[in-house]
């Protein structure tokens, strides 16, 4: 499994655990219910007003306000309503206590979760991180936690990629990010933005970045390939009324290439008469390709 998919799953598996904690806290604040509290009393709309009330317990109260907002997502989720103190809340406790790495985190994770799980807000999401990150500008995590949620929510993959990059550049960020980065840019169509960087990751000291940054280069020479086949089967149709070629072999020769082309690894592309398409083989080393890149 990459990098990528480990972190999409470790971040996926303890979003889940995270709600299931919010369920309980929430079963147990029902039967357990403090007399004459109420949600909206703990609520302070105004920053200033939260940090002058709270004086020098800011810290137990960013506490309080963390649990209140775990306890608000799981009556929420589970009763289908709106979220609409659970940013609120979370602003208010990363105020109060503004190296809260957990209420910045997976806060914005509740935050990102599509209805009925959560408010849909990844806008709200990536506020919250880029509030902790210029709290706490050398946490790489709310860097790459941004990556993720335009990666993951919101489809966005060049702004995926430029906040994978800024989280690479920074201490203490591991290495398998940078090659992130660089994937999800080509995912997004960004070939030229792609290279440029694939290019960089072939001098790294790690082997398997350097592998990894070789093949993804491949890869991205066989969509060129892609992109100049389907041009070649548009203009043979064209020609013959829109009667397309029979095999990959009779387009060719019809174009004047004497030869079948070869992938980066040696392996012919596959030619779909029925869908009138060139791909990559499924026999080839460079699958599982890319999606969702741009034709040219």
């Amino acid at each position: 499994m990459s990098a990528r998919l480990r972190t999409i799953a470790v971040l996926g598996v303890v979003g889940i655990g995270l709600a299931l904690s919010a369920l309980t806290l929430h079963a147990r604040d029902e039967r357990y219910t403090l007399p004459g509290t109420s949600e909206h009393l703990m609520y302070l709309r105004s920053d200033r007003a939260a940090s002058r009330v709270m004086l020098s317990f800011k810290a137990i109260a960013a506490d309080v306000y963390w649990i209140r907002a775990i306890q608000h997502y799981g009556r929420e989720r589970k009763e289908g309503g709106r979220f609409d103190l659970l940013q609120p809340l979370l602003d208010l406790t990363t105020t109060l206590d503004p190296r809260f790495n957990i209420a910045y985190r997976f806060g914005a994770i509740f935050l990102s979760m599509d209805p009925p799980n959560g408010p849909g807000r990844a806008d709200q999401a990536i506020a919250l991180l880029k509030k902790g990150l210029d709290a706490n500008p050398a946490r790489w995590q709310y860097a790459h936690d941004i990556g993720f949620i335009y990666y993951w929510y919101t489809t966005d993959k060049d702004s995926a990629a430029q906040w994978f990059e800024q989280a690479a550049r920074m201490p203490g960020a591991p290495s398998w990010i940078r090659p992130l980065a660089a994937t999800t840019l080509v995912e997004g169509g960004n070939r030229a933005g792609a290279r440029a960087m694939l290019f960089e990751l072939r001098n790294s000291e790690e082997k398997y970045v350097r592998d990894a940054a070789e093949r993804s280069l491949s890869q991205l020479t066989a969509l060129d390939d892609l992109d100049a086949l389907n041009l070649l089967l548009a203009q043979y149709a064209a020609r013959h009324d829109g009667t397309y070629p029979a095999s990959l072999i009779e387009l060719m020769h019809a174009s004047g290439y004497p030869q079948l082309p070869l992938d980066p690894a040696r392996v012919p592309y596959a030619y779909d008469p029925a869908s009138h398409t060139v791909s990559v083989s499924p026999q080839s080393p460079l699958n599982p390709m890319p999606k969702g890149f741009r034709p040219k």
